[in-house]
């Protein structure tokens, strides 16, 4: 039986294994590395298992991102020596890898299946897009499809916490270094190891944070808050915002040298409604999950929405159907009462409102709520969004629609 190594990235067959199979710079190796040892490594078959075994070499070889010196080969195993990539199969031909998450929109689709090849490398992924468009969904599922799977998948919103709450958070502390800190703590860098960590809303990263993500990117460590020595890490970084970071660099609130770091790959996942053809798909996964029957006439009603809040709101609208008409078979009569009317999106108001123009009750109930949040917090944004109970993002949309300028508030 023989064995066959693909090049990464590529579907058609590149050597065909018999007995052996010798990688290295001399010119009788089978696959030539012009900066590897003569002969780095070895792949030789035994009663019909291959195993792969490192010659000696300078620089190692490795097997799924691991270091060894002899290991079995199983299929689809990855086989690197320094920057080059095969993958181990027992087939002549591979077929075309498809990325699990699928959409009826065409240009979405294809940018998906794209991900398939992408979720395979060890490069940073940067998604882009609105809040509540399935940025977490989609990097939960690059990690699945990853090298990586079998590692732990952590998750940061850097939004949700105070400064010092996101170095602990990402870096971890040692017993002492801060008030609270009762003991030593692992942080998401280290909880991760081996995996993927899921930076949601980085945007909103302190600047002194940014610096010293950029340095732990750069460096493959981190070093503990209260910490004096470096700690070496092993980690693949997805990086979510809903933000325009471009125009955060030009305001000095986002350092572009973080941003080249974080942008290798990026995916700007799309609207709700600019991937209407999913709607159905998605409104009857969630209503099967949470046992709730739509009429026909209702479904028609709801694609109609502009769903600003995009999937989250339209899973947040199935739940609230549950909650308020167990049981029932939900009509366009009830659809009215179970959409937010205090959404925010270019279908409901205006993405600014101007001083003179006067407000429907319910927004501007919640446009002075906020205000008063904002006062009473000296324009605290990250407390008056928790005192609201929204996320942080969903607070930034209602300042920039509601023309609410935070700095008015400030202590003088």
């Amino acid at each position: 039986m023989n064995a066959y190594l693909f090049l990464a990235g590529s579907n058609t067959k590149s050597f065909e294994i018999q007995d052996y199979f010798l990688a290295g710079s001399d010119s009788s190796c089978h696959w030539q590395i012009a900066t590897a040892d003569p002969r780095h490594a070895k792949i030789e078959a035994h009663n019909g298992q291959y195993f792969l075994k490192d010659l000696r070499s300078t620089a190692g070889t490795f097997l799924n991102e691991q270091s060894v010196r002899e290991a079995p080969l199983k299929e689809g195993d990855w086989i690197q020596i320094l920057d080059e990539e095969l993958q181990f199969s027992l087939k002549p031909t591979r077929e075309k890898p498809r990325f699990q998450l699928q959409s009826r929109n065409p240009e979405w689709n294809e940018k998906l299946q794209r991900l398939s090849s992408v979720a395979s490398t060890n490069f940073p992924v940067l998604l882009l897009g609105p809040s509540g468009c399935g940025k977490e969904i989609l990097s939960q599922s690059i990690h699945q499809e990853s090298r990586r799977k079998e590692g732990p998948f952590v998750s940061v919103n850097c939004s949700a916490l105070s400064e010092n709450l996101v170095e602990s958070e990402l870096f971890g502390h040692l017993k002492g270094s801060f008030t609270g800190a009762l003991n030593d703590r692992k942080g998401a860098f280290e909880t991760a190891r081996g995996g993927t960590l899921f930076l949601d809303e980085v945007g909103d990263l302190p600047l002194s944070l940014q610096a010293k993500l950029l340095r732990a990117l750069e460096n493959d460590e981190i070093r503990p808050v209260g910490g004096d020595q470096n700690i070496r890490t092993d980690v693949r970084v997805i990086a979510a915002t809903h933000q325009n970071l471009i125009e955060k660099i030009q305001n000095r609130e986002f350092r572009s040298d973080l941003y080249y770091r974080l942008n290798v790959v990026t995916i700007e996942a799309p609207t709700l409604f600019d991937r209407i053809e999913d709607f159905e798909d998605l409104l009857y996964g969630f209503a099967k999950k949470m046992k709730v029957r739509f009429a026909h006439q209702a479904v028609v009603r709801l694609k109609k929405h502009s769903w600003p809040g995009n999937i989250r709101e339209l899973r947040n609208t199935v739940a609230r159907a549950s909650a308020l008409f167990p049981r029932q078979l939900i009509d366009e009569e009830k659809v009215e009462l179970i959409l937010d009317r205090l959404s925010v999106g270019p279908q409901n108001m205006p993405t600014t409102v101007l001083p003179h123009q006067p407000l429907p009750l319910l927004k501007e109930m919640e446009r002075q709520m906020i205000i008063r949040r904002l006062s009473t917090n000296y324009g605290n944004q990250r407390k008056t969004a928790t005192e609201l109970g929204l996320p942080k993002s969903t607070l930034h949309d209602r300042l920039k629609a509601y023309n609410i300028d935070p700095r008015d508030y400030e202590k003088k």
